[in-house]
């Protein structure tokens, strides 16, 4: 008999809740370490990540005005659905030849900054908000208040881990996303989308495409209806990309560098108000 050529599995996308399909119908070959192909993932084109800002701008709306508190039930929910499929994200790190004591440290770190920014929800207000002095019978408060929809280039080299660093503060504040996940590791990725499908988060607020960032990151930073960047990719020229697109609709922008996303540096409030408006209301107050 002749050597058995297994079917690889092609992974799906990750937008407003479903799994579609790139709009393209291309794929491309997820290899490990070692140069083996594991797996196929789509390769999203222009209208992939229009549909993806379309759809994360239709769920804006009903996530950013649920409570603070709710919001970190649901990232806490998520949590639990990650803990609870720990062997399979263990397994599939894994099978892109993470050794396994790292994978288990990668997958559960990733449960617990879920963690951590769950319990930062209702008090990021307390925290950042501030009763301002005024010279008039006036209450004055400064609060944040969520951006809106918020692009992000994933981690190249930390497929899980680092996309859970990037999306857990930008979700845990009101705002909803656009993720490009890491070319090099999207499994892990993809997969992930599958706990938030299981969870409670609506369906719109994590976005999760695949493919090669250098084909979308200039749609996705060029888009007028995405209000924010949170960039990990390096590259000089991305870099440029990024803020000469973001600069014609005036959008906030953050550079980070590709780094040990296992540091606690990567558990920060201010990673929160980094997609954060800061609105100030006044309220009169006597005769």
């Amino acid at each position: 008999m002749s050597d058995r050529i297994d079917v690889l599995k092609t992974y799906k996308t990750y937008v407003a809740g479903k799994f579609p399909r790139s709009e393209s119908g291309h794929t491309y070959a997820v290899k490990n370490k070692k140069d083996k192909t594991v797996a196929n993932a789509c390769r999203c084109t222009r209208k992939d990540v229009r549909d993806a800002v379309v759809a994360a701008r239709s769920a804006f709306s009903e996530w950013s005005s649920r409570s603070a508190y709710n919001r970190g039930q649901i990232l806490y929910r998520i949590a639990e659905m990650l803990e609870g499929r720990k062997d399979q994200f263990v397994e599939e790190l894994e099978l892109l030849d993470i050794k396994k004591k790292d994978a288990v440290k990668e997958v559960e770190l990733s449960v617990d900054r879920l963690v951590y920014y769950a319990g930062w929800t209702d008090k990021i207000s307390q925290v950042f908000g501030t009763v301002n002095p005024v010279a008039s019978q006036h209450f004055n408060f400064s609060m944040p208040d969520a951006t809106g929809v918020v692009g992000i280039t994933s981690p190249q080299e930390s497929p899980l881990l680092g996309l859970i660093s990037t999306i857990a503060p930008v979700i845990a504040g009101g705002n909803v996303c656009v993720v490009l996940s890491s070319e090099k590791y999207p499994l892990p990725a993809v997969s992930f989308g599958e706990v938030l499908h299981a969870s409670d988060v609506p369906g719109g607020v994590v976005n999760i495409l695949t493919g090669y960032q250098k084909e979308m990151i200039d749609h996705l930073s060029s888009h007028m209806d995405v209000n924010g960047i949170l960039n990990t990719n390096s590259e000089k020229n991305i870099r440029k990309q990024i803020d000469e697109n973001s600069s014609l609709s005036v959008k906030r922008t953050y550079h980070l560098t590709e780094n040990n996303w296992i540091e606690t540096e990567h558990e920060n409030p201010y990673y929160i108000l980094n997609f954060q408006e800061i609105k100030t209301t006044w309220h009169p107050i006597g005769v």
